[in-house]
């Protein structure tokens, strides 16, 4: 198997410049509104908290967008990822947008190393992140690892029922990848990007790996941590099954015919003892 992170980074690298770009990230508006913030954090808030003085640490943050948001909630917050074109453009919109943010190029299983040992009040970890590690009980170590006695987690994430869902089947949601977690990933060739964009991308592979519920509520209870608020919604912050979502002001994306049926994201709360 190839080195997902190099597959991964090369994909994020070139679609970074693109997604900052893109309206639906509104980077503009970061810039000419100093209270905006994120879709993605603005969903999180009910169940996010206050977050004010405290110290937290965003892995795997992309662009900036839900790190910068919640600096501007009052927290004192770290960006980690990967790609350094994202960091590139994550320090660029802090730059011009404010408050500061630090930010640190690493791979999420390296981020205690990379990070100098700091522990942190609060781990984010926003939708769309999990599915590109490969072990979920690696992850719970390395959260463990960053947080203080006492801290919090904080996950939103796809759901493993919407990700195990072959989207390019017509008018069925048809189960077509793994729920759980498997030592292979789905390597896929996937062109294009989850946000308008007329840029066409080159490094269109993508590894990624799903995580059962049950395997990442293991994961932290085996460390001790004592899970606080689990939720599961009926959306997600892009049309995860095309033609057959519509989207609300937020930027949500919900299913049109019979909603009930399936989970499309949830949100874990935890809190390290």
């Amino acid at each position: 198997m190839d080195d997902y992170l190099d597959v991964n980074r090369a994909n994020w690298d070139e679609r970074a410049p693109a997604h900052a770009a893109s309206p639906d990230y509104q980077a503009d508006r970061f810039v000419a509104d100093a209270n905006h913030l994120s879709g993605v954090v603005r969903f999180d808030l009910p169940l996010l908290g206050d977050v004010t003085g405290l110290t937290g640490i965003h892995l795997q943050c992309h662009i900036g967008t839900d790190t910068l948001s919640l600096a501007r909630l009052g927290a004192r917050m770290t960006g980690l990822d990967l790609s350094p074109a994202s960091l590139e453009e994550a320090r660029r919109l802090a730059a011009a947008a404010g408050p500061a943010v630090d930010y640190v190029e690493a791979d999420t299983y390296s981020a205690p190393q990379a990070l100098g040992g700091r522990r942190f009040d609060l781990v984010y970890t926003g939708i769309g992140a999990l599915c590109w590690l490969p072990d979920i009980d690696r992850w719970a170590g390395v959260v463990d690892d960053l947080l203080e006695p006492g801290g919090r987690l904080f996950v939103r994430e796809g759901h493993p029922m919407l990700w195990s869902i072959d989207e390019s089947v017509p008018d069925a949601v048809t189960v077509g990848y793994p729920y759980f977690e498997a030592p292979d990933p789905l390597d896929l060739e996937e062109p294009g990007t989850y946000v308008d964009s007329d840029v066409e991308f080159v490094n269109n592979r993508a590894m990624t790996w799903n995580h059962g519920i049950g395997e990442t509520m293991t994961a932290l209870l085996s460390r001790g941590f004592e899970v606080t608020g689990f939720v599961e919604h009926r959306s997600v912050p892009w049309e995860a099954l095309p033609g057959r979502m519509v989207r609300d002001e937020l930027g949500e994306w919900s299913v049109v015919d019979h909603p009930e049926r399936i989970p499309l994201s949830y949100t874990l709360r935890a809190r390290k003892p």
